[in-house]
């Protein structure tokens, strides 16, 4: 194989997955979640989280997979074994992994009330949103100099096929809100247990629903400052919802502060 500069061009990896169901009525929301990271720190994310792997289990500890909401609720191995502090602990040392890590590491993630989009499809409204700003990123880097496209990993899912379609058509005619131009290609889609940074995109959209399906912010508040932020707006977080015009959640009360952000 010829050997180009191209070859030595490394991207900005978008990595989502989504916690939630649209079609459970008990809970309010879907969210969409993950985090950026430059293509060479994927290695260290990994590494940290495999030492957290061998504290549950040193021998397989290739084995374990990180799901935020099957450690909480405890019913499955190898989480099952665990006091509820424990596990708890467990998914906070994952988010703490994104929360020490470097500054050019960030969470974005799109929250959906789904009675405010009753006849829409939440999963794909959130996606929309977070192409438009992963791509508000990557141009806002770009005019700082670092030119490099971007790349969307998602969890395998039955959403692959519509993703994948809604993404070209993203790159090719822009969304609601303009054009797309930094990303490389349609989204890629791995299998979560080959992947422990989808695995820690799993515990931010996690984090994000527990906040604001739940109220709980214990989860939140851990990586709450590394969610994608400029000119004073966390543009790394949407929260999509038409009840409650005072809402004074970071994405919410940041936004009011300055017109027509997105």
């Amino acid at each position: 194989m010829q050997i180009t500069r191209l070859h030595f061009y490394f991207m900005h990896l978008l990595y989502l997955d989504d916690s939630g169901s649209v079609l459970n009525s008990n809970e309010e929301y879907i969210v969409l979640g993950g985090l950026s990271i430059y293509e060479t720190q994927g290695f260290y994310l990994s590494n940290e989280l495999d030492k957290i792997a061998q504290s549950v289990d040193p021998r397989n500890y290739g084995d374990i997979e990180f799901h935020a909401s099957e450690i909480f609720s405890r019913r499955t191995p190898p989480w099952d074994k665990l006091s509820r502090e424990e596990a708890q602990g467990i998914i906070k040392a994952v988010l703490k992994v994104l929360a020490t890590s470097s500054n050019s590491t960030y969470a974005f993630a799109c929250a959906i009330h789904k009675q405010s989009f009753l006849g829409n499809d939440c999963l794909n409204l959130a996606f929309e949103d977070l192409c438009q700003r992963f791509d508000t990123y990557l141009s806002k880097i770009n005019a700082e100099g670092d030119r490099q496209k971007g790349l969307l990993i998602l969890d395998e899912s039955s959403h692959e096929t519509t993703l994948q379609g809604l993404a070209n058509n993203f790159r090719k005619i822009g969304t609601q809100w303009g054009s797309i131009r930094h990303l490389a290609d349609t989204p890629f889609f791995v299998n979560s247990k080959a992947s422990r940074i989808i695995q820690l995109a799993d515990h931010v959209a996690y984090s994000v629903f527990r906040r604001y399906n739940q109220g709980d912010a214990n989860y939140f508040d851990i990586i709450a400052h590394n969610f994608f932020q400029a000119d004073g707006v966390f543009h790394g977080l949407a929260h999509k919802q038409k009840s409650n015009p005072l809402c004074v959640c970071l994405a919410c009360s940041t936004r009011r502060k300055v017109p027509n952000s997105i």
